[in-house]
């Protein structure tokens, strides 16, 4: 969990926190926080309370949309920080086109892992 810049902060259309994220997924906080700490999800601080807060695109209705782990791990491994992983999720991509989030919630994870591993590269 990190502390999140202007910057990264405005690239982000909407965040949840993890009580929201909880409700929806229809588990407790408890578990939300696990997946964070799992690397299944990414939570940054933010807000005048510094409260978790997860991006909405990384949430489908009732799960964590697909393909997102394992993007996620395919970053850490490149040795891209929360900040980082959060900011060229969010940034758009002409060769996509839109972003790499916008990608995996349209159940294009693989194009998006493609990219991601030829960052390592």
């Amino acid at each position: 969990m990190t502390e999140i810049d202007a910057k990264t902060d405005a690239l982000v259309p909407a965040w949840l926190n993890l009580p929201e994220i909880s409700e929806m997924l229809g588990v407790e906080v408890t578990r939300v926080r696990q997946l964070v700490k799992e690397g299944q999800l990414i939570a940054v601080r933010r807000g005048e309370n510094r409260a978790l807060y997860v991006p909405a695109a990384f949430i489908d209705g009732d799960k964590v949309v697909k393909g997102l782990s394992g993007t996620l791990t395919l970053l850490r491994d490149d040795g891209f920080t929360d900040e980082e992983m959060l900011e060229w999720l969010f940034t758009p991509d002409p060769s996509l086109p839109g972003t790499p989030a916008q990608a995996l919630s349209e159940n294009r994870g693989t194009e998006v892992k493609r990219r991601a591993q030829a960052l390592a590269v």
